[in-house]
């Protein structure tokens, strides 16, 4: 897995330095502390969200599922497409798309989180 890791910090290079932390079996990939992938099941997925779903709906891409207490759970992270371990000019646009979801992902917890007289 560790070289897996090396490699995929070599393809978002031209998109910022990554950082990975281990998880419940996969590893969470972060770039400035914030969690645009997921490394699991031997496969990379990226953050998703109504914006940018549709990106990779269009390029075939299946949605991160696993089993639970006997049911499917599925996580806003689909795989990301192959093309891009070959192409960090891809890789940084993908990343970046999957960056921009999960900022809109914090920006609303953050604004669910604080009273309404604290809201921006």
């Amino acid at each position: 897995m560790s070289d897996f890791i090396e490699f995929l910090e070599e393809v978002f290079s031209d998109f910022g330095p990554i950082t990975t932390r281990r998880m419940f079996g996969a590893h969470g990939i972060y770039l400035d502390g914030l969690m645009f992938g997921l490394l699991a099941q031997g496969r990379l997925y990226l953050k998703t969200d109504a914006i940018n779903q549709p990106e990779f709906e269009a390029v075939n891409a299946q949605p991160f599922t696993f089993e639970q207490r006997g049911k499917v759970v599925k996580l806003s992270y689909w795989s990301a497409p192959e093309f891009i371990l070959d192409d960090r000019v891809q890789a940084a646009a993908w990343a970046h798309s999957a960056f921009a979801a999960a900022m809109r992902k914090q920006e609303a917890k953050e604004r669910h989180a604080a009273p309404p007289w604290r809201q921006k």
